[in-house]
């Protein structure tokens, strides 16, 4: 975000749709000129500046005396808009040229484009959203499945933001009794007891402590899940991909060491997005090309949530490619599976799942495999407050860690100002996540990665 434009006076503007030729185009403009300055470019039966909000118009622009395009417009007024400031949206036709020449319109009348997230932006700053549910925007734009849509639309809903700021107020309380009691430290008055602080904080860390626990389940809603397949050359990864994605994406053939490269692709598998990496064979060589492959297969395990160890029937289940895998990653998340049991279904082996890339057998008990890995025995609702962001997690844990402290000190038997003072930041810590507390670095990190227009 450029430091230099001013966030309260500037009007701007931007394309909100997606910038790709289409049948409708949507240019938003927001801020104090909205309506004065689409007037002086918009001709209507009414003007924009004098119409009732919530209502569409249709009209047209104009450049000077020449008709630019047909439009329809709708009024937002302040503060009850997205931005929380007064917004026109026209609805323009999609063509390239027509977008750049209405948006060219508005900046000979000194609208400003817009910066990356901007608008989000200044929605929160005019208290419309707080931090969460601005990053939740994001999210919500970037959905790839179901789950990743409804994990979005429950932060922007403010689950987790309710719940934070609940936790927030209840320290609130407890430290302002505290450093009331300190004005009357004389007096030797006490408003709270040092039994139900430590009952208070206790409560928190524990509220925190599931909140951290859910951030395993959050990151998979937001991000997905990173699977490898691994294997000695020609078991069969490639086909099961393919059999997977439901179509040939990867290249099968009876020669060993086909894959010289990764593959990576996403499928969703009930509502739940897997990034699934078929890695090459691997193997000592000394190909030069194919060993350049292997280096990238064993990145591609070192940074994967699940591990998928093909073998076959005919190869049987390759010790030493286990065991090297388990000095990897742990145990706990690679699935052994033996290949091609189409061919001799007598095949069984404690530990091993029998699968066919040919005819799907295994193949669903193997997604229930994948999905206990991630999941476990946890269980989270629309209701369930998630954390699916590291920057919240930190702040979390660094709230954690001044409670802990602050008990220390009632355990000690200090007084209530140094008690107060751990509270203090702990409700600083867990300010940083609504944005209560923040700083220009943190907000131009976050919206600096929004699409412009949003």
């Amino acid at each position: 975000m450029n430091m230099n434009i001013d966030l309260n006076n500037d009007t701007i503007a931007a394309l909100a749709t997606s910038p790709s030729e289409g049948a409708v185009a949507i240019i938003r403009v927001s801020g104090k000129e909205a309506f004065h300055i689409s007037d002086k470019i918009f001709r209507g039966k009414i003007k924009l500046s004098e119409a009732k909000p919530f209502t569409i118009h249709y009209g047209d622009i104009y450049n000077d005396e020449k008709k630019v395009d047909d439009v329809l417009v709708s009024i937002f007024k302040s503060p009850n808009s997205y931005t929380g400031e007064d917004v026109v949206e026209i609805n323009s036709h999609g063509s390239f040229f027509i977008i750049k020449s209405i948006l060219e319109l508005l900046n000979d009348l000194g609208v400003r484009n817009a910066e990356p997230g901007e608008f989000t932006r200044r929605a929160f700053l005019n208290g419309k959203i707080d931090l969460v549910q601005a990053e939740a925007v994001a999210d919500l734009i970037s959905a790839r499945t179901e789950v990743s849509m409804r994990g979005a639309r429950n932060q922007l809903d403010g689950l987790l933001s309710a719940k934070v700021k609940y936790l927030r107020e209840s320290l609130l309380n407890s430290s302002s009794l505290l450093e009331l009691e300190l004005d009357f430290s004389e007096e030797d008055v006490e408003f709270i007891s040092s039994v139900a602080v430590k009952k208070k904080i206790d409560e928190v860390v524990n509220e925190i402590d599931q909140l951290l626990s859910s951030y395993s389940f959050g990151k998979v809603v937001r991000e997905g899940v990173n699977v490898a397949l691994v294997g000695i050359p020609n078991v069969g990864k490639s086909s099961l991909l393919n059999y997977i994605l439901k179509e040939s994406r990867a290249i099968v053939s009876e020669i060993p060491g086909t894959t010289r490269d990764i593959i990576r692709e996403e499928v969703s598998i009930d509502g739940v997005l897997f990034r699934i990496t078929d890695t090459a064979g691997i193997r000592l060589t000394e190909d030069t090309i194919e060993k350049e492959g292997v280096l990238r297969s064993r990145e591609a395990v070192k940074n994967s949530d699940i591990v998928i160890f093909v073998n076959d029937i005919f190869s049987g289940v390759s010790e030493e490619l286990f065991g090297e895998l388990k000095n990897i990653v742990s145990r706990e998340t690679i699935i052994t599976v033996m290949n091609k049991t189409d061919l001799d279904t007598s095949y069984k082996r404690d530990g091993v799942l029998n699968i066919s890339a040919k005819d799907g057998t295994g193949i669903p008990l193997l997604f229930a495999i994948m999905k206990e890995i991630v999941f476990g025995g946890k269980v989270f609702s629309e209701k369930s407050a998630l954390v699916t962001n590291s920057r919240h997690v930190s702040s979390l844990k660094k709230a954690k860690e001044f409670l802990l402290m602050a008990n220390n000190s009632i355990d000690a038997g200090m007084t209530g100002e140094f008690i107060a003072v751990d509270l203090r930041n702990a409700e600083s810590a867990l300010g940083e996540i609504i944005g209560e507390v923040t700083s220009d670095d943190i907000l131009n990190n976050i919206f600096s990665k929004f699409c412009i227009g949003k």
